[in-house]
C-alpha cells in the first residue's frame, strides 16, 4: 500500500518556547519512505538526533507570533497486519538485549499490578501469541473505544477503571497486560488509513516468536496502512511534539492519510 501522509499544526507562542517534534518518519522493515516534504514557518534553525528508541526527533525553539509546522511523505507500507497463531512465547533468557526494557512497568504501564487480570483474561490459551490476542479481544469487547474522551494519557490503571478511553489509552492497557505476562510490549504511534475520525493514531506491539507483531483493539480484523513516526514504553516516549515552558496547545492541527 502506497500512502501520502501530512500532519499540518499551527501554534500561537507568546514568549519564545523550545519544542521536540517526532514527525519525520524513517525506513525500516514494516515501512519504506519513499518522499519527505518538511516546512517550518517561519524559517528556524533545526537540529535533528535519533533517539534510543531510533526515532527521528527535531528540536528547535520557536519564536513570538504565529508558528506552523507542515509535513508530509509518501509511504510504503503493508496492505495488512500479519498475524502468527500459535507463534510461542519467548523465554526471558533468550530474548535481545534490546527488548528487555519492554518488559519493565512504565509510567502511564503498570504491568506489577495486572497479573491476576491477563492470567485470567488468557486462561487456557497457548502461550505466546494467542494470549495477546485473547487481551486485545478482552480490550476490544470490554473497553469502549470513545475518540476524543480524553486529552491527557491515561494510565493502564485509570483505563480499566474507567471502562473507556481513546485509542492510546486502550494500548496502555494492553501492554500492562502483557509485559505481566513476561511477554515484551510497546506503544507505536502514528497514522492508520482509514481510521475515522481522522487523527493521530497508536496501537501496541508484543514480540513473540522472535519478531514484533501488532495489535490494535480499536480496529477488527487485520487491517494495513500503519504508518510508524514513534515508538517507546509508554505515551511519554511518543509524543510528535513536547513543548517547554508555558502550556501551548494548537490552534489548528490536520491530519490526513490517502492512498496513492
Amino acid at each position: 500500500m502506497r500512502l501520502k501522509i501530512s500532519c499540518n499544526l499551527k501554534f500561537e507562542i507568546s514568549t519564545p518556547t523550545p519544542f521536540i517534534l517526532m514527525l519525520r518518519p524513517r525506513s525500516g522493515s514494516q515501512q519504506w519512505v519513499e518522499h519527505q516534504e518538511y516546512e517550518i514557518k517561519p524559517g528556524t534553525p533545526v537540529f535533528e538526533f535519533t533517539d534510543h528508541y531510533g526515532n527521528l526527533c527535531q528540536r528547535l525553539i520557536a519564536q513570538c507570533g504565529l508558528f506552523a509546522i507542515s509535513t508530509s511523505s509518501v509511504v510504503v507500507t503493508s496492505d495488512y497486519s500479519d498475524e502468527a497463531y500459535g507463534a510461542e512465547f519467548v523465554e526471558i533468557q533468550n530474548l535481545p538485549d534490546s527488548v528487555l526494557s519492554y518488559l519493565l512497568p512504565s509510567r502511564y504501564c503498570e504491568s506489577d499490578c495486572f497479573n491476576e487480570l491477563a492470567v485470567h483474561i488468557t486462561q487456557d490459551q497457548l502461550l505466546g501469541y494467542n494470549q495477546v490476542a485473547a487481551i486485545t479481544n478482552w480490550l476490544r469487547s470490554t473497553i469502549s473505544y470513545i475518540p476524543g474522551s480524553n486529552n491527557e494519557p491515561l494510565s493502564a490503571i485509570q483505563v480499566n477503571n474507567n471502562g473507556y478511553g481513546v485509542c492510546r489509552d486502550l494500548a496502555h492497557l494492553g501492554i500492562a497486560l502483557c509485559r505481566s505476562l513476561s511477554i515484551p510490549a510497546r506503544i507505536v504511534v502514528g497514522y492508520l488509513h482509514n481510521l475515522q475520525p481522522m487523527d493521530m493514531h497508536a496501537w501496541f506491539e508484543a514480540y513473540i516468536g522472535n519478531r514484533w507483531y501488532t495489535f490494535d483493539a480499536t480496529q477488527l480484523g487485520s487491517p494495513g496502512g500503519y504508518v510508524i513516526l514513534g515508538l517507546g514504553k509508554d505515551a511519554a516516549d511518543v509524543a510528535v511534539f513536547n513543548q517547554f515552558g508555558p502550556s501551548v496547545f494548537p490552534i489548528e492541527q490536520q491530519v490526513r492519510v490517502e492512498q496513492i
